[in-house]
């Protein structure tokens, strides 16, 4: 099974963006013999975090799309999204854009929920040394608009983490051993 992973590039005052850096840290410790796991950085651009998207579900069709996210509001924890939200895009990206008509797809729905129940995962999981939390709004920035554009195009069958800056509590080998952790007990759910 192929399952993909993303993770952002810099941004604002985050030279180095932990969602990345804890990417490549699953990258390193795989998912098992039958996961093909394949990673992407996307740019904090509107547009080419949308193109990069649907290039993955157009050409690659994965099982399972999971992106990460840096949450720059939080300092030890980790955010589970249930969803993503079509409308709201006012902030402007690195290149200093913001989408037409603040909106993913202009004739999309309101919302699009994930396959993945976010809500049971986050009720049976714990990582030894972060708090996980469940979340239904992913902040209507790069995140929150890559992850609607990716469940959109992937019929719900994507997924959302919200990870904090790296700290030196917090290493990028500590989430990548934590997103293991999370992604293993999503792709169990998958079946």
């Amino acid at each position: 099974h192929l399952s993909f992973f993303s993770g952002f590039g810099p941004f604002r005052q985050y030279l180095v963006n932990s969602s990345w850096e804890a990417v490549k840290e699953l990258s390193k410790r795989g998912l098992g013999e039958n996961i093909n796991l394949q990673v992407m950085q996307l740019p904090v651009v509107y547009q080419k975090a949308k193109e990069q998207v649907i290039k993955i579900w157009t050409t690659l069709q994965p099982l399972l799309a999971v992106h990460v996210g840096l949450a720059s509001s939080t300092t030890a924890l980790i955010i589970l999204e249930q969803c993503g939200k079509n409308k709201g895009y006012q902030e402007r990206d690195a290149c200093g854009f913001h989408p037409e008509g603040a909106c993913c797809m202009l004739d999309g729905p309101e919302k699009i929920e994930s396959a993945i129940n976010m809500k049971t995962l986050w009720k049976n999981i714990s990582v030894e040394g972060i708090e996980i939390i469940f979340s239904r709004d992913a902040g209507r920035y790069i995140c929150d608009y890559t992850y609607y554009t990716s469940l959109y195009y992937g019929n719900g069958r994507a997924a959302f983490i919200h990870v904090p800056p790296l700290s030196e509590s917090v290493t990028a080998d500590f989430l990548g051993k934590a997103l293991q952790t999370i992604i293993l007990a999503m792709l169990e759910q998958c079946g």
